[in-house]
């Protein structure tokens, strides 16, 4: 073969690629939410609650597990699907049923209706320029949310995940208040990890008058 017919082979070549990389369709990584019929995930939940002015700091060790169920409408008109959530004390007690929310995914938008509180919870392609309001479609107050560490390995709770994206939701520290809130989402999964702290604590001092924290870490999923 001559170096020319070499050349014209490696042109027509070197075309055939970058049309077949036009063509392909963009990727938006929609599988993060989860969006699966059958799809469950249990999780190793802490809840604290703190008021100092009525002695409490409440410590609640206990098992999540959420299961997306049949399609709906929900309260858009949109066809959604159910997001079931059971309750346990832990892995040997039966599982209580405890909420009945509805998710979507409305064009570039993951959202899940929260106690009837419509919440963006992800914006696709995950990419770190993404910057929204998870609040925007309630009367919450304006919470602006962006990624980190997008299509990252991670391990949470021994589990092993070779695709992650975390959520930043809010970060604020001063002498009085520190607030923490971030979620971490696996492909094919959904949410596999929650920290939420929110607290307001005496001033020039580390103890704790009033607030909330929230931890959640996988344990396992699977289809049903």
């Amino acid at each position: 073969m001559t170096r020319f017919s070499v050349l014209i082979i490696s042109c027509i070549s070197l075309l055939t690629f970058v049309g077949c990389k036009k063509n392909d369709p963009p990727k938006f990584h929609w599988e993060y939410f989860g969006l699966e019929q059958g799809r469950y995930v249990i999780y190793d939940v802490m809840d604290i609650e703190h008021d100092q002015a009525l002695g409490k700091h409440d410590t609640s060790i206990y098992q999540l597990k959420t299961v997306w169920g049949d399609t709906i409408i929900d309260n858009e008109g949109r066809v959604a699907r159910e997001f079931i959530r059971y309750k346990r004390s832990d892995a040997s007690a039966p599982w209580v049923l405890t909420d009945v929310w509805t998710g979507i995914i409305d064009g570039i938008r993951g959202e899940l209706i929260e106690e009837n509180q419509r919440k963006v919870k992800l914006v696709f392609a995950p990419t770190l320029a993404k910057v929204w309001d998870a609040n925007a479609y309630n009367m919450l107050g304006e919470m602006q949310c962006y990624y980190r560490d997008i299509h990252q390995d991670t391990i949470i709770n021994n589990y092993i995940l070779d695709s992650t994206v975390v959520v930043e939701q809010e970060e604020f520290i001063s002498l009085i208040d520190t607030v923490k809130k971030y979620e971490v989402y696996a492909k094919g999964i959904g949410l596999v990890g929650k920290f939420y702290r929110d607290n307001q604590y005496q001033f020039g001092s580390s103890e704790v008058v009033l607030g909330t924290e929230s931890f959640y870490k996988i344990v396992s999923t699977g289809l049903e």
